[in-house]
């Protein structure tokens, strides 16, 4: 029988193999994937890597975990995730962990995030009415941090306190070389971890000795019980909370930012978003099931998160020799399955380099002719926890931006995506912002 080879492709320099081009090329798999296939190997954060994109493939990996792979992250990100964290462990102490860090995202304490989320969409937009011209990306930066810290730690404003200071770097070196001399990023964002615990743990012995221990995610995390009846030990709490606080923000603003750009540059998609919100009469407050009702915003969310997707892809590590699409993938090697690629597969989607938000209507449904041929939230035992929360502050957002605001690109600015620490205009996205003259605001 003949032996399987591996993947074409070239591991580059001994240890960092090819991480910076990694790191700063934003076009660094496509541009592999054209000269040798769908399946390259390469070397990046210090190991050999195959890159693999298409449905198939991504079914194959993200349903053998346990099996042929187990996951896994680049150590910079391990490092600073923590631990505990749910992110970077495995087995029945993921499935018990994952089913506790569930109870703060089902269903009724996700109704219970619209007021806050309302109350701080309102405030930001009104706050950018009386900026006119900014950069747009930094400011939803601090709006996702906000919501994120008044729904998963009660801390108002949190952009603005100590805690919103410590997590910006700490997130520049999540994915990074793990250099930790004081002036990398890796190094940086160690202290900064450090720092960040401190005022978790702060808050959370705090809240531990009131007599109510709130509503928002943390209050949920203090009561919540496994099967067993174990609770959350402090430190897990602090790298949950940690976890929590990442992913409710940097991951949503990297979609809102695309969405905001992608509806400036195809109109009718905001004049379509208008009418639907008029034929639906939507008011000032919203329920789950009014939003739901939003069948074309749905579209366009879907499609923001295809053309772009706020992560690029997905890691594992072969816990056994196996096989993909004729090549040998040796035991010990990263697997990196990649979301943006998957997401421009022709087989699958009909011109998938255009804006096209119709390709999601009940006629079309492009997404549903295979299976893991679109994943913006992973997939398998794994799939982000935060995803229906994810989709609810976008929902609440766009309505409520596109309903009442109108925004204009300030010429001559940089518009292609940097890739790090998620996809986001290079320029920061620079716009004029103002209300919509025919809209009278009612208090």
């Amino acid at each position: 029988m003949k032996e399987k080879s591996l993947p074409p492709g070239n591991l580059g320099l001994p240890i960092i193999g090819e991480t910076i081009s990694f790191l700063n090329d934003s076009d660094f798999a496509s541009k592999r994937h054209q000269k040798y296939g769908s399946v390259f190997k390469t070397r990046i954060f210090g190991r050999p890597t195959i890159f693999v994109s298409g449905a198939d493939a991504v079914r194959f990996v993200l349903t053998h975990e346990n099996k042929y792979f187990a996951s896994t992250w680049p150590k910079s990100t391990r490092t600073l995730l923590g631990p505990a964290s749910l992110s970077v462990n495995t087995g029945e102490f993921h499935t018990s962990r994952r089913k506790i860090m569930f109870q703060a995202f089902q269903p009724r304490a996700l109704a219970s995030y619209i007021p806050t989320i309302e109350r701080i969409t309102d405030d930001y937009l009104a706050k950018w009415e009386t900026m006119e011209t900014f950069q747009w990306y930094p400011e939803l930066r601090n709006y996702t941090f906000d919501i994120a810290s008044s729904l998963f730690v009660g801390i108002e404003n949190g952009s603005q306190t100590r805690l919103g200071e410590l997590f910006e770097d700490w997130c520049a070196g999540l994915f990074s070389l793990p250099l930790p001399f004081p002036w990398t990023a890796f190094g940086k964002a160690l202290r900064c971890r450090d720092g960040l615990l401190e005022e978790i743990e702060t808050i959370i012995k705090q809240r531990q000795q009131q007599d109510n221990f709130g509503n928002d995610a943390l209050g949920i995390l203090l009561t919540a019980t496994d099967e067993k009846g174990n609770k959350l030990s402090l430190e897990e709490l602090k790298d949950q909370i940690l976890l929590l606080l990442f992913a409710g923000h940097e991951t949503l603003t990297s979609a809102l930012a695309s969405f905001c750009l992608f509806t400036v540059q195809y109109p009718q998609v905001s004049t379509e978003i208008k009418k639907e919100i008029e034929r639906l009469q939507i008011g000032t407050s919203v329920t789950l099931e009014e939003l739901k009702q939003m069948e074309y915003l749905e579209q366009v969310l879907k499609e923001v998160l295809r053309f772009v997707p706020p992560v690029g892809g997905g890691f594992r590590e072969a816990v056994v020799d196996c096989e993909l699409e004729g090549y040998l993938i040796p035991k010990g090697w990263i697997v990196q399955y990649q979301i943006r690629r998957t997401h421009r597969d022709t087989t699958v989607y009909n011109e998938p380099q255009q804006f096209d938000p119709s390709r999601f209507n009940n006629n079309r449904a492009e997404d549903k002719q295979k299976t893991f041929a679109y994943v913006p939230f992973g997939g398998g035992l794994r799939e982000c926890l935060g995803k229906e929360f994810a989709r609810l502050e976008m929902r609440i957002f766009a309505s409520r931006l596109v309903k009442d605001y109108q925004w204009n690109l300030i010429p001559n600015q940089d518009l292609s995506m940097t890739a790090t620490p998620t996809p986001h205009p290079r320029d920061g996205l620079k716009v004029n912002f103002h209300r919509l003259k025919s809209e009278v605001k009612v208090n």
